[in-house]
């Protein structure tokens, strides 16, 4: 009988970090942290002592100073004698504001566009084309500004609405197109009001509710429920009641001419609608783009299935098709949506008052805090990146392929 001893024990020696494979990965991890904190600290460093040579400090006191200019298009209560803070939360809301616009007109044109350059129809295909390359092609900040001219060069002036004029308004004298902005009625909220708007809210929440009941069903037994036609009762039966019931809560003050303007209102700004309609236009011709290789991506097959089984080819379009060309057209989606809000910086070329004009413009001239303008712009365009990217990961992983 022969003894087997175990075989001895292997020693860790300093040279297997750079040799040996197992410790290899984690030792260069460890060499690029290192580099990354040491070139932190050293721009910080110098930052500091620049800073420290020009006589300034680091700190952020200015944003609690008066801000002294004023604001020609907010979303709350503003003028000059509020702070830099103040002004750098309107910046923000109008940037979101357009952003938020934007992406949703941006989606429909994108979708519509690109499902029609798939037409079987040659006229509508090739104009679809031509918007598509037409638009992409060319860069944005001439299509703001090219629509912005359009608005201000070929609208009437206010002057023009007078009595005997060459323009009036539209839609029952409710609406004013002039050169200086869009007029239209504005709400005032009165007692009851937001009783009012949680109903509305409420239904919102009832049809996502409903649809996904009915989505369900269908996925279930095949059964398909009215949802158009029942979604649209509870969009408007319960608010249109509710205001009723509770005495009329919202009125609407309508835009009057008055001297060398327009008084009452709401007045929407040729720089909003001419930083609205470019982003959307612009984006969504790489929406279109970004549709049309969704859809192509799907089988004809499956197609051809879904006509065998009798489904028409709008119902065959909105059951079949796009379902699966979701899970190719939401990730670079998302990129689209980044990069308009991301490009609604160009607001400051048409005068839009954004947090690029207010707290990246202004403000950092007024005070001179440049670096922590700049700091703060960024960081709001990070954290709203990273929300906007969040949201629609969140989406995407919804609607991907469950796998067992």
């Amino acid at each position: 009988m022969t003894d087997v001893s175990d075989p001895p024990k292997e020693t860790f020696r300093l040279s297997q970090l750079i040799y040996d494979t197992r410790y290899r990965s984690m030792t260069i991890q460890v060499v690029a942290l290192i580099l990354i904190v040491a070139s932190f600290y050293w721009l910080i460093s110098n930052t500091v002592a620049n800073l420290s040579a020009l006589g300034k400090d680091f700190n952020f006191g200015f944003l609690g100073q008066r801000a002294n200019y004023d604001i020609n298009q907010m979303l709350i209560e503003y003028s000059n004698a509020s702070t830099h803070g103040r002004a750098a939360l309107v910046g923000i809301l109008n940037t979101l504001l357009v952003a938020f616009l934007g992406c949703v007109l941006a989606t429909m044109i994108g979708v519509t566009a690109g499902v029609l350059r798939l037409s079987k129809n040659w006229v509508i295909a090739r104009l679809m084309t031509v918007y598509v390359e037409g638009f992409r092609n060319v860069p944005l900040l001439l299509w703001i500004l090219v629509i912005f001219a359009v608005m201000t060069e070929a609208t009437p002036q206010p002057r023009d609405f007078r009595a005997g004029g060459s323009a009036s308004m539209i839609l029952g004298d409710t609406v004013a197109i002039t050169n200086r902005g869009i007029f239209i009625p504005m709400p005032v909220w009165g007692a009851g009001s937001i009783a009012l708007v949680s109903v509305f809210v409420l239904s919102l929440i009832g049809i996502f509710l409903f649809r996904r009941m009915a989505r369900k069903k269908q996925e279930a037994t095949g059964q398909i429920l009215p949802v158009f036609r029942v979604s649209l009762a509870i969009f408007i039966i319960p608010t249109v009641l509710a205001y009723f019931v509770l005495g009329r809560p919202v009125s609407l003050t309508y835009p009057e001419l008055g001297g060398f303007n327009f008084v009452g209102g709401l007045q929407i700004r040729n720089s909003l609608i001419a930083l609205w309609i470019a982003l959307s236009l612009y984006t969504g011709a790489f929406i279109a783009e970004v549709v049309r290789s969704g859809i192509m991506s799907v089988s004809k097959g499956q197609t051809e299935a879904a006509f065998a089984l009798g489904l028409r080819p709008k119902r065959t379009m909105k059951l079949v098709i796009l379902p699966q060309a979701l899970r190719v057209i939401i990730p670079p989606l998302i990129s689209q949506y980044l990069n308009l809000t991301k490009n609604s910086s160009l607001a400051i070329a048409v005068g839009y008052m954004d947090v690029r004009a207010t707290l990246g413009g202004i403000t950092i001239n007024q005070t001179g805090r440049e670096l922590e303008g700049i700091l703060l712009m960024a960081a709001f365009y990070l954290a709203l990146s990273l929300i906007i990217s969040g949201v629609m990961n969140m989406y995407n992983t919804s609607i991907k392929l469950k796998e067992r």
